[in-house]
C-alpha cells in the first residue's frame, strides 16, 4: 500500500499573505474546522470543493535563496493559459522564463509567488484538445 500526500508545505517568510496569494492563486480555502486566525503560527488551506492535498505555510526567518527542489504545475480550468498567467500576475506573481512558443502543445510559463517560489502555468486541458486536433504540417506539396 503507498501513502498519500496530505500536506504540501511552504517555507515562506510571511506566510499570512503566501497564503491569501496561493489561496485566489488555486482556489483553495481555509479549513471550515479549523480557520486560519491573524498571529496564527501557521496557514493552512484545503481544496475547495475536491481532493487534494492541503497547503501548510510555515513562517521562517530567512528568506527563500535558490531555486526551488520541489515546484507546483498550475493548469487553468475555466480560462485560457494566457488569461491566468494575467490574473496571477495581478495577484502579486511575477514571470520568471516565458516559454509558451517553445512547445506544440503551448509550452509552459515559469512565475514566482510574492516570495520567490517557482511554479509553471501550463496550457487547459480545452487548449491541449484544440491543439490535438489540429493536424500537423507535413511539409508535402503538390507539384505540376
Amino acid at each position: 500500500m503507498a501513502s498519500r500526500i496530505r500536506t504540501i508545505t511552504v517555507d515562506c517568510v510571511d506566510h499570512e499573505r503566501l497564503g491569501r496569494f496561493w489561496a485566489a492563486a488555486a482556489d483553495y480555502v481555509e479549513d471550515p474546522d479549523n480557520p486560519n486566525q491573524p498571529g496564527d503560527p501557521e496557514w493552512l488551506l484545503v481544496p475547495a470543493g475536491r481532493i487534494g492535498p492541503a497547503l501548510l505555510f510555515i513562517p521562517v526567518p530567512e528568506p527563500k535563496s535558490s531555486k526551488n527542489r520541489l515546484h507546483l504545475d498550475l493548469q487553468p480550468i475555466d480560462r485560457t493559459q494566457d488569461e491566468e498567467i494575467d490574473r496571477l500576475i495581478g495577484l502579486g506573481a511575477t514571470m520568471i522564463d516565458d516559454r509558451r512558443a517553445l512547445a506544440e502543445d503551448g509550452g509552459w510559463a515559469v512565475l514566482a509567488d510574492p516570495e520567490g517560489h517557482e511554479f509553471c502555468v501550463e496550457p487547459s486541458e480545452a487548449e491541449r484538445r484544440a491543439r490535438a486536433e489540429i493536424p500537423a504540417q507535413t511539409g508535402n506539396s503538390t507539384r505540376s
